[in-house]
């Protein structure tokens, strides 16, 4: 048993034991090292805690067990999944970003769908009502803006609330391997950011979900609960506040490819290492590259020097609706393999990008968005004006690092897997 969390915690490593002739294996033949496995893929842990019980599920298109969707396995198994929440994009994840999501019936199953975006981002007593057990698996990329840290929150929440226990089935976090970026100030929160951590912050959503609860950033009413019970090391006769089933072969230092995209606009493992330099143009009004095939690779506008590189954003299935459609623009494509993007970025947010487009954008009163969405994005009003006096990226980072070292602190009492 442990403490750090200031509630009963139990971090017990459930990973399968490797045995000695196979670590030696691994050690002259790095090849062979195995598989990193999500949580959603050993069944043997939590199928035991949801027989017999009504269960809710939060997932989207990226829950997949192997070649199956959670869901669709959970039913073959007998598992009784009376509901599914679905997030930002839906639960099969073929909704543009930000665009309105209905309730409905899964067409696949017939289950009801609860959409948990919009207006209704959080689950209420009559969403659980003659639910036993929740359970939440969803991959995310690991960056403040991206919603689904957000949804997790509302969700983790709730579950407290009314006292619903939850599983949550990691998943690697594909940039897990850094921490960088602006610490968000609470006044700038919203559902693009809504705790004080940086925009790069590597943990999974199960370590997340421990620094949520440890640091007593939910609700009054969930952080009012003193008894909580959360564990890394679940029991078939025995249901938890939270449990986390934990990811096999991973650590901080893996660099996991995402077999399924996590949403329309991130295509490929180049976008996804992108995101968090290149997700500042949606403060800007410049195109972000939605609406091409290499969103977050590519970004400019129809006022940047023509000597630029060139594209056309027009609408698609997972860009309906954006900034510069239709219009020749100039700027930037981040191209390479995923290696030599890595590289590029070096483990890092690289801001040359958003410096550089500032610095040749002719109307420097019109580059950021009236509506402020940049100061969301970044957390707060300060990176907005040192863009503006002209701030190198050196001494930008630098007024980062007294709130990002101490973050770094904080995160190592949350980590579940090896920095």
């Amino acid at each position: 048993m442990n403490n750090i969390l200031g509630f009963i915690l139990f971090l017990v490593t459930i990973s399968p034991q490797t045995s000695r002739a196979q670590q030696k294996k691994a050690v002259v033949k790095p090849s062979e090292i195995a598989t990193i496995q999500p949580g959603a893929e050993r069944m043997e842990v939590y199928l035991p805690l949801l027989k017999g019980k009504s269960v809710a599920v939060f997932a989207n298109q990226t829950s997949m067990v192997k070649n199956s969707h959670l869901v669709d396995t959970l039913l073959k198994r007998g598992v009784n999944v009376t509901r599914i929440f679905g997030p930002e994009h839906g639960f099969r994840g073929n909704t543009a970003a930000g665009e309105h999501v209905e309730n409905g019936l899964d067409t696949n199953t017939g289950i009801p769908v609860v959409s948990l975006y919009g207006d209704h981002k959080k689950p209420t007593a009559a969403d659980f009502k003659d639910v036993d057990v929740l359970v939440f698996d969803i991959q995310d990329v690991g960056v403040r803006f991206y919603t689904f840290i957000s949804s997790l929150e509302y969700f983790l929440e709730a579950a407290l609330e009314n006292h619903k226990p939850l599983l949550i089935l990691d998943r690697p976090n594909p940039n897990g391997f850094y921490v960088d970026g602006p610490v968000l100030d609470k006044k700038f929160k919203s559902f693009v950011g809504m705790q004080p951590i940086p925009i790069v912050y590597g943990l999974t959503m199960g370590e997340y979900a421990l620094m949520l609860v440890g640091e007593k950033w939910l609700s009054p009413q969930a952080n009012s609960i003193n008894d909580y019970n959360v564990t890394t090391q679940p029991t078939a006769d025995t249901l938890f506040h939270v449990q986390v089933i934990k990811c096999s072969n991973y650590n901080h230092n893996s660099k996991y490819i995402l077999p399924v995209m996590p949403s329309p606009n991130l295509k490929d493992m180049q976008s996804i290492y992108l995101y968090p330099s290149t997700c500042f143009f949606e403060g800007t009004v410049l195109s972000e590259g939605r609406g091409t095939d290499k969103p977050f690779q590519i970004f400019g506008h129809p006022d940047l020097p023509n000597t630029l590189f060139a594209f056309t954003p027009k609408p698609n299935a997972g860009a309906k609706s954006s900034k510069c459609f239709y219009q020749q623009c100039y700027g930037w494509y981040i191209n390479g393999s995923t290696e030599q993007v890595l590289k590029k970025l070096n483990c890092r947010i690289e801001l040359q990008y958003l410096l550089d487009a500032y610095k040749l954008f002719p109307g420097k009163d019109s580059f950021f968005l009236k509506n402020n969405f940049f100061n969301k994005l970044a957390g707060n009003d300060v990176l907005m004006q040192q863009v503006k006096e002209g701030k190198t990226a050196t001494e930008i980072k630098q007024s980062w690092e007294p709130e990002l070292s101490d973050f770094k602190k904080m995160r190592q009492k949350y980590l579940l897997y090896k920095p």
